[in-house]
């Protein structure tokens, strides 16, 4: 069964129904409300990740789970025996994981939580920060983000993505001439 929802994913282009599928096949080891899953591949061993509420996790994100070293290591000669290694993933509340962004075995992200674009997140991730970079290490605070973006966005949230587009090609144009 775990295949054929692997396969789904591919097949489903709608990030929203995937989401659903992933919840409804009780995937991962837990899933906290308002949850938001975009990648097309998971995890080789998703019970080993838990989501709290409002989480988000933008395309290209890969969660590793465990590592294979023990093929490499037991075809060495250490005479002795290399077993498969894993851990698992925490996830808390209120977490955005940016695009591409790669998550080792073991790592804890708390609360309130902001991982750009790209990072790579060796160890844990104390609540109210921004993070990023390889390996991510906090640039901000939750807070300063939350108070840069009303600014950007000064009226609150656009009302629908045909604005935004609007907005910025005309923002554009204006600073081009």
């Amino acid at each position: 069964m775990k295949y054929l929802t692997k396969l789904k994913m591919y097949l489903i282009s709608d990030a929203n129904k995937r989401t659903n599928l992933l919840i409804k096949k009780n995937f991962f080891r837990s899933v906290g409300k308002n949850f938001f899953f975009q990648p097309r591949i998971i995890p080789d061993e998703p019970k080993l990740i838990s989501f709290g509420n409002n989480v988000s996790v933008a395309s290209g994100v890969t969660f590793v789970t465990h590592d294979v070293i023990d093929k490499v290591l037991n075809n060495m000669n250490y005479n002795y025996k290399f077993y498969y290694n894993c851990a698992p993933i925490k996830v808390g509340n209120n977490v955005f994981i940016g695009c591409n962004v790669t998550i080792l075995p073991g790592v804890e992200i708390k609360d309130n939580v902001i991982i750009a674009a790209g990072s790579v997140v060796t160890k844990d991730v104390k609540e109210n920060t921004v993070v990023a970079g390889n390996p991510a290490k906090e640039i901000s605070t939750f807070d300063k983000y939350v108070k840069n973006r009303k600014k950007i966005n000064k009226d609150g949230l656009y009302p629908n993505c045909d604005a935004v587009i609007n907005q910025v090609w005309e923002s554009f144009e204006n600073e081009k001439g």
